[in-house]
């Protein structure tokens, strides 16, 4: 009995789920058998890079603040993993870091609300900051999510950090442009589109 248990604490890592664990055990000794692994998505220690286009263009028609929804949805889904995050906003002649790459923790409503838009859109500057950013974390999944009306002339490459992208397109325009969709492709990204 003493030698499984101590092939059982040798064994331990992150990937067991001690609450199911302990459950399955009962009031028995541990054995190799009572072990249950935590799901795979729960592990991925993934850094998710949220870049969110904050131009005048987004205001209007109420698209930044859907983005904003969209994001917060996203950053919640992100605390579930136990995933890190990071937020760049760009908009006028800036992008700015509004969360550095850290821990997903839970976000509200009045965290996100001050976050304004207007200006015109620097997507090739917002695109090579969070490539600097995803560099820096080379030892885990990095995934990169546009949140745009893609009204900019700009086309910039994919970062070449991301291991994962995707483009949620909030262009809402009776005639669009589909210049997000386009970005999409060239950047061989997941495209969603909101409406």
């Amino acid at each position: 009995m003493q030698r499984d248990a101590r092939r059982v604490a040798s064994s331990m890592d992150a990937a067991y789920d001690w609450p199911r664990t302990l459950i399955a055990r009962g009031a028995d000794a541990l054995r190799a058998e009572h072990l249950r692994r935590r799901p795979r998505e729960a592990l991925s220690g993934a850094l998710h890079c949220f870049l969110l286009d904050c131009s005048a263009s987004m205001v209007g028609g109420g698209k930044l603040a859907r983005a904003k929804g969209v994001l917060l949805a996203l950053m919640e889904e992100a605390y579930r993993r136990r995933d890190r995050v990071s937020l760049l906003s760009f908009g006028g002649r800036e992008v700015r870091l509004r969360v550095p790459p850290s821990r997903a923790r839970m976000w509200n409503e009045a965290w996100i609300a001050p976050i304004g838009g207007g200006g015109g859109t620097p997507l090739q500057a917002a695109v090579q900051r969070a490539d600097g950013l995803l560099a820096r974390s080379p030892h885990q999944r990095r995934c990169l999510w546009l949140l745009t009306d893609g009204r900019t002339l700009e086309e910039p490459p994919r970062p070449a950090s991301a291991d994962a992208a995707c483009v949620i397109d909030l262009e809402s325009a009776a005639f669009p442009l589909r210049r997000a969709e386009q970005l999409a492709a060239g950047w061989q990204a997941q495209y969603v589109r909101f409406d």
